[in-house]
């Protein structure tokens, strides 16, 4: 195998200090990485090789978890850096970075490349071309490229164009960190792997589904990005529709990377095409208010002081297919929420009779739950009716609960260490296909063209801190129930709050 580089297009930034060096690291300390490896830093911040090393290996004592942490392996670990500063947007930059890799490598033309592109968004589209101007879209190189891929469904068309006059779909690597995730791929092994459950995964046994990605914290400096994004674009379209597809999926009939993904564009396809009513009854956006000491929205750093771009927003969505036939899906994500979550919140239906009595004498039993915690604390959380110990046969819901961190030391990697790995070794089964980036901007675009059209569309302010707009609740009218709001303490045993 030639020598192999991985090249990151804004090396300098929060992505890469963060998540892509300690990736990196982790790989390198379990010996997964190639054992003749270089990376190759860019970006417009003017660096020599030693001073990026330098830089490198700061970040990488502060971001690298503690039990990790080890001196001799750093810097071992930084003399395989290397950098050029150049302008990603300049064609005439690339001769050098072509120069570069030669000299890095020793090779006259070296082709088992992996570039990373941690980039804004504006970019996507300019690099492949210059890398292919240069002849750096050799055989075996391989680009990830960080979401949003596209900002509708007309640009996400003209990107996949680019992409694909550039590389070959099965190296354009679409990551979506949600997907690296233990408790995301373990959602397949849940259903598919035990006989108890995927008999009853259907609109027979289940009465509705929660997909919920919210955080505790605003838009942290990236005013720019996000108020010309906002939450659908920055979370909905991707992360949470795929969560959607895992949920709802059909088993494919061998776990590979092509049965897999055509799964996934199955469900996309089965989603039911938002009409009329739905633009303006199902759909409920918010944009967090002051509250608490903490900022709202619009006085954010790069936050136009009119805007109405949403920071939440919740849906009530249907699969049109013999599985989920009238089985409705509420997703939500928000910014500045109570606490940071992401979970799957399957509610089975409830006994045909009720004959028993809870501790305050309402009807009981309640449909029983049953919770898939992606972040943080990965795990899974089954909820039964169980009797109350004592005299009389009143009951109350429990908890089963099984959480990775009582597994003690199992390795439990970071996302971002298992996506980079999977590029490396060339498996695309965790990242998305264009046909279905394609098919989730098809269904979310009418929502984006109602709001452009429809300025009177409503935006409810919630104040931070808080789990969004009231309005959000009647989505679940009609239910008998609300959102599943987690405590902010997820390690006790009462995992979650009443509305």
């Amino acid at each position: 195998m030639n020598h192999f580089v991985m090249i990151i297009f804004g090396a300098s930034g929060d992505l890469t200090k963060r998540k892509l060096m300690p990736a990196l690291f982790t790989l390198f300390s379990n010996k997964r990485l190639p054992e003749d490896f270089s990376v190759l830093g860019t970006a417009r911040t003017k660096y020599s090789d030693a001073e990026f090393r330098d830089y490198a290996l700061k970040q990488l004592r502060i971001f690298v978890k503690p039990e990790e942490r080890n001196e001799e392996r750093f810097r071992a670990f930084c003399i395989r850096l290397h950098y050029i500063t150049l302008d990603p947007s300049r064609e005439e930059s690339y001769p050098r970075l072509r120069d570069k890799l030669e000299s890095v490598t020793g090779e006259t033309r070296p082709d088992n490349l992996l570039f990373y592109l941690a980039t804004p968004p504006a970019l996507y589209g300019v690099i492949p071309l210059h890398l292919k101007a240069v002849g750096l879209n050799t055989p075996g190189s391989r680009v990830i490229v960080e979401k949003p891929f596209g900002s509708d469904l007309a640009s996400a068309k003209a990107l996949g164009e680019t992409y694909k006059s550039v590389f070959d779909e099965q190296r354009i690597f679409r990551i979506d960190h949600f997907l690296g995730k233990e408790t995301a791929q373990n959602i397949l092994a849940f259903r598919f792997a035990n006989g108890i459950f995927e008999p009853v995964w259907n609109r027979n046994y289940i009465d509705y589904v929660e997909v919920t990605a919210v955080e505790n914290m605003g838009i942290e400096n990236r005013g720019g990005f996000y108020d010309a994004a906002g939450a659908l674009r920055d979370m909905v379209q991707n992360h949470l529709i795929q969560l959607v597809a895992l949920t709802a999926m059909e088993p494919p009939v061998l776990f590979d990377a092509d049965n897999f993904r055509n799964e996934i564009v199955k469900v996309y396809h089965s989603l039911k095409p938002l009409d009329e009513e739905d633009l303006h009854n199902h759909i409920i956006r918010g944009q967090y208010t002051a509250s608490g000491g903490e900022k709202g929205y619009r006085e954010e750093k790069g936050v136009r002081p009119d805007s109405r771009t949403e920071t939440f927003i919740a849906m009530k969505l249907f699969i049109n297919n013999w599985r989920w036939s009238g089985v409705p899906f509420y997703i939500r994500t928000g910014k500045q929420m109570p606490t940071k979550v992401t979970e799957i919140v399957i509610h089975f239906k409830e006994t045909p009779y009720r004959m028993f009595r809870g501790e305050s004498g309402e009807s009981y039993p309640r449909g029983n739950q049953l919770i898939i915690r992606i972040q943080p604390d990965e795990g899974i959380v089954l909820k039964i009716g169980m009797k109350v110990p004592g005299t009389g046969f009143k009951l109350k819901q429990m908890s089963m609960d099984f959480s990775y961190s009582q597994l003690g030391n199992l390795d439990i990697r970071d996302s971002y260490v298992r996506l980079i790995e999977d590029c490396i070794q060339g498996d695309p089964t965790l990242f998305t296909r264009n046909d279905a980036i394609e098919a989730s901007w098809r269904f979310f675009d009418p929502v984006l063209n109602f709001w452009k059209t429809c300025p009177e569309a409503p935006l409810y302010g919630y104040p931070a801190g808080t789990w969004g707009p009231k309005e959000s609740d009647i989505l679940m009218k009609g239910r008998g129930a609300g959102w599943t709001n987690p405590c902010k303490n997820l390690t006790n045993n009462d995992l979650y709050c009443e509305l």
